[in-house]
């Protein structure tokens, strides 16, 4: 009698074990993604005596941006080259929810949208970082 009920139970209790992780994993909310963009220059900017006030008024909104985006923990790291011309480049490594936030997040950098810069998006994993402390 008692391996009658035994059996049952058993079964009942593998069941909800079984469940349970994937009812788990499903409510869980998805882990932001990371991306990478590459900014260049447009090539009329590769001197610097050819920059408008609009150019650097769009580039001066731009690191505003990339400082509260740092604060609020979406920008990972931001920063760029100091070589002459075409061969200069920034990049930006961010958080976001999928691949159109970011490109969304991109198109909306005003040193991409006023037009200063070009930017590609790619999607990105840092594998090794230094936390300070």
């Amino acid at each position: 009698m008692k391996s009658v009920f035994f059996i049952p139970v058993i079964t009942i209790v593998t069941l909800v074990a079984m469940v349970q992780p994937s009812t788990a994993q499903e409510s869980a909310p998805e882990k932001p993604k990371q991306f990478i963009y590459v900014l260049r220059l447009v090539p009329r900017l590769y001197s610097d005596v050819d920059w408008t006030a609009e150019d650097k008024n769009a580039l001066h909104r731009h690191f505003v941006r990339f400082q509260e985006a740092i604060k609020t923990g979406q920008l990972i790291l931001a920063g760029r080259t100091y070589e002459p011309g075409d061969k200069t480049f920034g990049i930006a490594i961010f958080h976001a929810k999928d691949e159109a936030a970011a490109r969304k997040s991109m198109e909306e950098d005003p040193a991409v949208a006023d037009g200063p810069m070009t930017a590609e998006l790619h999607p990105f994993s840092v594998a090794l970082e230094h936390r300070h402390p």
